[in-house]
């Protein structure tokens, strides 16, 4: 009997050791969660943003503190982007490109051309006498996130710089612009009202660009940079459409030709999360000689 008793002890020993065991086994292989998709699209719809002339992640003529494309923290986003401007007697195009990195970092790059269409022999140019003008950009997210803090009023606060370069020399030398090229940076401070829903930014710029740069850096009656003010608001009819204004101040540099603030009013549609749409109407006023300059702004951004 005790020969019996001692068997079934060692039997019940190893079988509360093999399920012991097991268990421990079942807790290792327990699946882990899967990984960050490094190439995402995270974000919410809508809040891709989209670039504006120079290249950088905001509205059309502003910079907002959101960092362009879908991406979140631990991913890489970007996108890739055509605009028009169409005024009374000029036109604008944009193509420009960006990447976000872990939603802390933008990269972004964009080449303008400003046709001056039917008014270029005013100036002793040739009908449809083009300005070139080339932008690279970098932003970094300082702190705050404009979406994910809705129990806090600290907004989405980012610092940047633009690099720009005109390769019109000779004809922006002749209007006054003291150099063909410059750098720009700015403060940019951004914030979602989830519960409005309303997506407000305030940026601040220095700057001594002449139509943006367009038109070289400086002039004879302001030769230094100074601080201006540029920001829109935007409300979120429903997930897919949002209308808005944006508003910039502009430095008025030469006595060549007066330049005033820019304004719009604008509708953004993302039919699918990838793709953005957006249409304006702009008001540039005084451009070139040529005042009252109104016309219409239309963009294709795709995100990814």
């Amino acid at each position: 009997m005790k020969r019996i008793k001692s068997i079934l002890q060692l039997c019940l020993i190893s079988q509360l050791s093999f399920a012991a065991f097991a268990q421990d086994d079942s807790t290792m292989m327990a699946p882990e969660p899967p990984p960050t998709q490094l190439f995402g699209s995270g974000k919410l719809l809508l809040t891709g943003g989209i670039p504006n002339l120079d290249g950088a992640g905001g509205g059309g003529i502003t910079t907002s503190a959101l960092i362009g494309g879908y991406g979140t923290d631990g991913q890489v986003g970007g996108y890739a982007n055509y605009s028009l401007v169409d005024v009374n007697d000029y036109s604008l195009t944009t193509k420009s490109i960006g990447f976000g990195l872990f939603n802390r970092v933008e990269l972004s790059a964009s080449k303008n051309e400003f046709d001056m269409e039917q008014i270029g022999p005013n100036f002793g140019l040739g009908e449809g006498y083009t300005f070139k003008h080339d932008v690279v950009g970098l932003k970094v997210r300082l702190f705050g996130d404009a979406i994910l803090d809705q129990d806090s009023w600290m907004p989405q606060v980012s610092i940047g710089a633009n690099q720009k370069e005109s390769d019109n020399r000779t004809v922006l030398g002749a209007i006054g612009a003291q150099d063909y090229k410059d750098t720009e940076t700015y403060l940019s401070a951004t914030k979602l009202f989830l519960d409005i829903p309303l997506l407000v930014n305030f940026t601040a710029r220095h700057t001594r660009a002449n139509q943006n740069g367009i038109l070289g850096f400086g002039g004879d009656q302001q030769a230094d940079k100074e601080w201006l003010a540029e920001g829109f608001a935007a409300l979120l009819l429903n997930d897919n459409l949002a209308v808005g204004m944006e508003y910039k101040q502009n430095p008025d540099n030469l006595s060549f030709a007066k330049q005033d603030d820019w304004k719009d009013m604008f509708l953004l549609y993302t039919p699918a999360k990838h793709i953005s749409i957006a249409i304006a109407y702009v008001d540039i006023g005084d451009v070139a000689q040529e005042s009252n300059q109104t016309g219409y702004y239309a963009a294709l951004t795709v995100n990814f």
